[in-house]
Parts: structure tokens; C-alpha cells; sequence
């Protein structure tokens, strides 16, 4: 009987500590996959051949812009940030178009493709000379779902969910990873690809339904996305939740609003805690996982307009 009793014993130990060992292991260590490479010289797709012909015949980088509190403006550049009310929720809403492609990109933590490697969304910002940021998937946090970034394949494994890929024309295309390869979305000319979503706005629709969401999600969240008015012509969308002052959206809500921006297509980034904007080294919203405190959540990766 007591062998039995220790047995049972250590055998719970075993179980708890093969349990702790897969909770670090999800949420605590980190690992290196792939140091990232630059932005500016990731690929040798369409995007890059822009780039490169930017800086060897071209001053790529505006030496005079117009900048206020809510824009800025050059030969390449145009943002102009708004503020909106909607759902007893604040939406902050930033009106981008660029020239070409090579102006928008995407930032990993530390710069470096891993696993549990955060940082905060400003701090990414600032270490790529951001003019304009968002948080992006939060990659990180999963072990599958495709990882395209600047042209470089980092992960292809699918998640069965819709992958959001920019493509080298400026266009986005929202498509299920479990009828495209990553690979093949690389060969077509994915230069960026997302995977969270779900799609919120496709051709101009409403892609959800009223009672949508992303896993346990609560039905009124702070929200990050990013939208397509036409090709090189997009919205990054943030909105407050979780606090008296600002509530949350609903996926449904979320996408009710872009239609009324006029999006063509509209993707849903990570939300929650996450759910960041960053303007000229500001963050100008008010990122909360609990509401209770104001302060940025450390995520894998940002979404960032600048040279």
C-alpha cells in the first residue's frame, strides 16, 4: 500500500514538473531562430529592387518634412492620425499613403525571429526610425501560422486560419494558409504575411459575424488592424478598450466602423493588451491588459511606416 501511495506520489511530481516545464517553455524561454534581416535589404522580390533603386539614384530619405501633432507629410510619406468615438469606444485612426512599398515594414523584437523575444511596441519603433507603428501578430506567442517578413520566409507551417498578405504592388489578399502555401504566397509576391485575422472587410464587405472572436476574447476589446483603401493607400486602426472611458470593440463593431472609412479590405492584428499606436515616438493611445494600469504589453513584432 505504501509503495502504491509513493508511486502515486511520484508520479504527480513527474506530471507537475513536465507541466511547468511546458508553461516556461510556452511562455517564459526565449529562443533564436534567425537574427532578421534589414528592411531595407531582405529579399530580392519587386520590393527590393525599389529600394535599392531608391538609394543608389534617389534621396530616399526626406531631409524637410511637414510635421504636426497628428502628421506628417513628404515626398514619399503622407500620415494623418484622427480620433474617433464609436461604440462608446475610442478609435484612433492613421491615414497612410506612400509611394512605393519599401516604405512600410515590419519590425521583430530585438531584431531577431524567435520565440518569447518581445519588446515594446515603441521600442521597436524607435529602434527602426518609425515614423508610424503598430503591433503586429504576436507571432511569438505561437508555434504555427505563417511568418513572412520584408520578403524573407521565416515560418510556414499553417495554422488553419486567414493569413493577411501584403503584396509587392501595395495590394492586400486575405487567404486561408490551408489552400496556399507560404511558399507559394512568396513566389507570388508576398512581401509581408500575418497570421491572426480573422479578415474583417473583404472587397468592401463585412467578413465576420456578429458573434466572431478570437478565441476566449472578450466580445469588447481594444483592437489593432490594418486596412486597405486601395494599393499603397492604407488605414492602421487601434482602438482603446477595457477602461470606463473606452469599452472595446467587438470583432462586428470593429468591422462596422472601417466600412465606414471606406476600407476595401481589413485584417485584424493582435488585440488586448497589445493593441498599440505609436506617432513620432509617441504612443498616442492608452494600451491596458487589465485596465487598471496605462503601460505598453512587450510583443514580437510591429507593423511600421518610415525609411
Amino acid at each position: 500500500m505504501k509503495k502504491k501511495k509513493m508511486f502515486h506520489i511520484f508520479d504527480c511530481m513527474v506530471i507537475l514538473i513536465v507541466s511547468a516545464f511546458v508553461l516556461l517553455d510556452t511562455f517564459v524561454f526565449t529562443r533564436t531562430y534567425a537574427v532578421a534581416d534589414s528592411h531595407e535589404s531582405s529579399s530580392e522580390t519587386e520590393i527590393q529592387q525599389t529600394a535599392d533603386t531608391n538609394m543608389l539614384g534617389l534621396e530616399k530619405k526626406s531631409t524637410d518634412p511637414e510635421v504636426t501633432a497628428s502628421s506628417y507629410s513628404d515626398e514619399n510619406i503622407q500620415i494623418e492620425i484622427k480620433e474617433y468615438e464609436y461604440e462608446d469606444s475610442t478609435v484612433y485612426v492613421a491615414d497612410v499613403q506612400i509611394s512605393d512599398l519599401s516604405y512600410l515594414y515590419s519590425v521583430f523584437a530585438n531584431d531577431v525571429y524567435g520565440k518569447n523575444v518581445t519588446a515594446e511596441t515603441s521600442e521597436m519603433a524607435a529602434s527602426s526610425n518609425a515614423i508610424l507603428a503598430i503591433n503586429g501578430d504576436y507571432y511569438g506567442a505561437r508555434n504555427r501560422g505563417y511568418v513572412i517578413r520584408n520578403g524573407t520566409l521565416y515560418r510556414e507551417t499553417s495554422n488553419n486560419a486567414e493569413v493577411l498578405a501584403i503584396m509587392n504592388d501595395g495590394s492586400f489578399e486575405i487567404v486561408s494558409d490551408s489552400t496556399v502555401s507560404a511558399v507559394r504566397l512568396l513566389e507570388a509576391g508576398a512581401v509581408q504575411v500575418y497570421s491572426f485575422g480573422p479578415g474583417l472587410i473583404e472587397n468592401g464587405e463585412i467578413a465576420v459575424d456578429e458573434n466572431d472572436e478570437v478565441g476566449k476574447a472578450k466580445a469588447s476589446n481594444p483592437r489593432t488592424a490594418i486596412c486597405e483603401i486601395e494599393p499603397l493607400h492604407y488605414l492602421f486602426v487601434v482602438s482603446d478598450g477595457r477602461t470606463d472611458e473606452s469599452e472595446g470593440l467587438s470583432l462586428y463593431e470593429l468591422a462596422e466602423f472601417l466600412q465606414t472609412l471606406g476600407v476595401r479590405t481589413a485584417y485584424n492584428l493582435d488585440g488586448g493588451g497589445s493593441s498599440t499606436m505609436v506617432f513620432m515616438n509617441e504612443v498616442i493611445n492608452n494600451p491596458t491588459t487589465s485596465g487598471r494600469k496605462i503601460s505598453e504589453r512587450s510583443v514580437s513584432d510591429a507593423v511600421c511606416i518610415g525609411y
